[in-house]
């Protein structure tokens, strides 16, 4: 059984919060536990955000309670008219994450069937110990460095396999791959956006998020050697061409890194295109199809390099 870091904290957080309140002789101590709860997140980011939005609704709910239930009365029915009026308004001003916080607290003004300064004391003060407490435990956040690193290498080595794989069918016409790394890299880049995205979050001062933006590099390469598969199928295998892009295509599996070597093979890109331009015009419409299919994977290519270039090698 694995017990994550949102687990431990929430341990932790609760029985603190408790203790505190008892320690402060706060009526529905236990309460305190409850709002610590609602607000350990897996970011601090999101622990901010939400517990912003359950202060915020906690502040209202005594407002409302206040206002309701000395007008109207101690009454189920007002409770009813509370709601109606309160949640609308959490959603206007868009902190209904602290609905269910602020439900607790409008009970617990219910039930004291009387409002007064000691009252609304006693429940401001369960707030700032629930809300606080979780704070201070979600300052710490794993370190997901080793995480995104391990997704950077098999994307990598996944990415170093398709351009391998396109080689080999270039020149041989091989069609043994089953393909797998494509679906299996479509799944490592959606976890590790979500692993970047994390991590991005917990970091709220920093200025620059390298895996996030190495991660949406990657992404956008991967879509364009989608792309490239359909044309690539369409070359004739026993065109010249079709052995030089071949060669291309395996010296690029090779240098699959976060290093910023797309500036050379851009030159190569532009060399390529011209030796195709002096070629020999098609003869048949077998080869008129190869050479355009060959331009318009040289573009796609081209495309592929370009996002590469626009990543600073000093971003991992």
């Amino acid at each position: 059984m694995k017990i994550g870091y949102r687990t431990l904290k929430t341990a932790v957080g609760t029985p603190v919060a408790i203790w505190f309140a008892q320690m402060l002789a706060l009526t529905n101590f236990a309460s305190a536990g409850i709002l610590t709860i609602l607000c350990i997140q897996n970011t601090r980011k999101r622990s901010i955000v939400s517990a912003s939005s359950r202060f915020a609704a906690c502040i209202l709910a005594m407002v409302f309670s206040f206002i309701i239930f000395e007008t109207i009365g101690y009454h189920p029915l007002a409770i009813g008219i509370m709601l109606i009026l309160f949640i609308p308004t959490t959603v206007k001003l868009k902190i209904t994450e602290g609905i269910v916080t602020s439900s607790v607290i409008i009970l617990h003004l219910y039930g004291s069937n009387d409002i007064n300064g000691e009252t609304l004391l006693n429940e401001l003060l369960l707030i700032v110990v629930g809300i606080g407490v979780a704070l201070i435990l979600n300052l710490y956040m794993p370190s997901l460095e080793g995480k995104l690193r391990e997704k950077q290498t098999a994307v990598e080595e996944n990415f170093q396999r398709i351009l391998q794989e396109i080689a080999v069918f270039l020149r041989s016409g091989d069609q043994k791959w089953t393909g797998k790394e494509l679906t299996t890299t479509a799944n490592l880049l959606d976890e590790a956006k979500a692993l970047a995205y994390r991590d991005v979050e917990n970091h709220l001062l920093r200025g620059h998020h390298q895996y996030y933006h190495y991660f949406q590099m990657r992404q956008k390469q991967f879509e364009l050697l989608e792309r490239m598969l359909p044309l690539i199928s369409r070359i004739n295998q026993t065109s010249d061409h079709a052995t030089i892009i071949a060669d291309f295509f395996e010296e690029l599996s090779q240098n699959v890194h976060p290093g910023n070597t797309a500036v050379l093979f851009l030159q190569q890109i532009k060399e390529l295109r011209h030796e195709f331009k002096q070629a020999d015009l098609p003869q048949t419409r077998e080869e008129f199809e190869t050479r355009a299919s060959l331009f318009t994977l040289l573009n796609e290519i081209e495309q592929y390099l370009v996002i590469k270039r626009m990543f600073k090698k000093s971003d991992i």
